[in-house]
């Protein structure tokens, strides 16, 4: 089934998830194609007509050329130059759905006519998410103003196929699609994966026999937090029948804050969530075109930094350091597991055993040492995604450079060193449950038997890295499932 796609407003992260992640095609409906034809008339004849009017890289040329006035002859000329080798930027490639939510994005300048080209464009743009593969763009080298490093290789196909017109080319690589795509990607995401942390810890909670008023829905109200009751009251769902025998006093801080974390995961959340959603829809063309009104009968052009998107990156730089955050929650959880003092399992972790096997030995103290290395990258890779620089090339109007592909990279990398770290802790989780001989309860026992598919209970020395790894990597993949539910991703 196709998106229809009608106003720019119909780019919305659910339609995100359907074309990029799902593969959906899209189909514009006659109403935008109408309404796309018709601005471009509008655009013309105001070109047309007013000759004293400075459109960039229209009547004027591009780039440090900006003050150099085109004659009628040479903006023609000037439409139909492909100059795509330009596109310097290689190497670490987004992912095919990555690159079909920045198609998708593309969409929104043209939909409501504020690109002011011709509909077959924006049919051709459309047409991409037809299910022919993907062009290949980088992810790396990404230091330039705006997205054009990103948008030239991504639409050069494209430019060679058809004889562009005035305002054609400058509206495929001007904007800011791929900050949309890149927030949204991030959002989707992280929805899954913050259910997987959830999962996670709250098998730590049951292995722990942590006292449950830590995870009371009266502290809902007393913190009035609504991110916070979300995870309060996704943590309780989690624990209905729990066992009994608990300790009768409060467990360690990193045991009784994990509503609170959790509960700014969901912020984090709410907050790419917000991003992308605005980003999808947003007109972000430099220049951008403003329809006919009252004031203006043919419209008018205006030069804007719409295509600088400032609100993609700190969403993106909130998630990043949310996940360094679990990881360290995760790695207390599993010291303090493997502690007999604290545990009350004195030392049994070290030990695993079997049933007719009682001198079954397995050693997983050292799983901590994996994960502080992995907490160290986590943290390494989240940090602020300051505005860059762009110095370098001589083009002195580009003098600062977009922070989205950086902040992309950098969830992207906290992200994985989460679900390692999330791994590791569900294994000694998992393994305090079955050395104590107690079941996990219900909501929770589809998630142990995925754990102890990938690794078994250790009841003797054996290496465990390939293992875990595996884990880590099912984690991942069943956080970026394409068809999977959002809600059930990691059951």
């Amino acid at each position: 089934m196709a998106a229809l796609l009608t106003t720019r407003h119909d780019i919305t992260l659910d339609t995100y998830r359907r074309v990029a992640w799902q593969h959906e095609p899209v189909r514009i409906s006659e109403a935008a194609i109408e309404r796309i034809a018709a601005c471009r008339q509008s655009f013309m004849d105001l070109i047309e007509n007013d000759h004293s009017v400075i459109i960039y890289g229209v009547t004027t040329s591009m780039g440090e050329l900006a003050s150099q006035r085109l004659t009628h002859a040479q903006r023609d000329r000037h439409a139909r130059l492909k100059p795509f080798a330009a596109a310097t930027s290689f190497d670490d490639d987004l992912p095919e759905r990555v690159v079909r939510g920045i198609v998708l994005a593309r969409l929104a300048n043209f939909l409501d006519g504020h690109a002011a080209t011709t509909p077959r464009i924006a049919l051709a743009v459309a047409a991409l998410l037809d299910g022919q593969p993907m062009p290949a763009v980088p992810a790396s080298g990404q230091g330039g103003a705006g997205e054009i490093l990103a948008l030239y290789p991504l639409f050069a196909g494209l430019s060679e196929g058809y004889d562009l017109q005035v305002k054609e080319r400058g509206s495929l690589i001007n904007g800011s699609p791929c900050a949309a795509a890149l927030v949204a990607e991030g959002a989707l995401a992280a929805r899954r994966r913050i259910a997987l942390a959830t999962r996670t810890l709250a098998l730590s909670i049951e292995a722990f026999s942590a006292p449950l008023e830590h995870y009371d829905m009266a502290l809902a109200g007393l913190w009035g937090d609504e991110h916070e009751a979300i995870a309060l009251d996704s943590l309780l769902t989690l624990l209905v029948g729990a066992g009994e025998g608990r300790r009768n006093y409060q467990a360690p801080v990193s045991y009784r804050i994990v509503p609170r974390i959790l509960g700014h995961a969901h912020r984090a959340l709410a907050g790419a969530e917000h991003a992308a959603a605005v980003s999808l829809s947003s007109v972000s063309d430099n220049p951008v075109y403003l329809p006919p009104d009252i004031v203006h009968p043919h419209g008018r052009c205006i030069s804007t930094g719409g295509y600088h998107n400032a609100i993609a990156a700190p969403a993106l730089d909130d998630l990043a350091a949310t996940w360094a955050d679990l990881a360290q929650l995760c790695a207390r959880h599993a010291v303090k597991l493997l502690d007999g003092r604290a545990s009350h399992m004195p030392d049994m972790l070290l030990v695993g055993r079997e049933a007719g096997d009682s001198d079954g030995r397995g050693n997983i103290g050292y799983i901590p040492m994996a994960m502080a290395g992995y907490i160290e990258q986590a943290k390494a890779a989240a940090q602020t995604s300051f505005i860059p620089g762009s110095d370098t090339g001589g083009a002195g109007q580009d003098d600062v450079g977009t922070p989205a592909f950086l902040s992309y990279s950098r969830e992207a990398t906290a992200g994985r060193c989460l679900d390692a770290s999330l791994a590791m802790l569900a294994v000694i989780a998992a393994q305090a449950l079955f050395v104590t001989g107690r079941q996990a309860p219900p909501m929770l026992r589809g998630f142990v038997d995925m754990i102890r598919g990938h690794v078994r209970p250790v009841v003797e020395d054996r290496v465990l890295g390939p293992e875990l790894h595996r884990l880590a990597q099912a984690f991942t993949a069943e956080i970026f499932d394409q068809d999977a539910d959002a809600e059930r991703a990691v059951a």
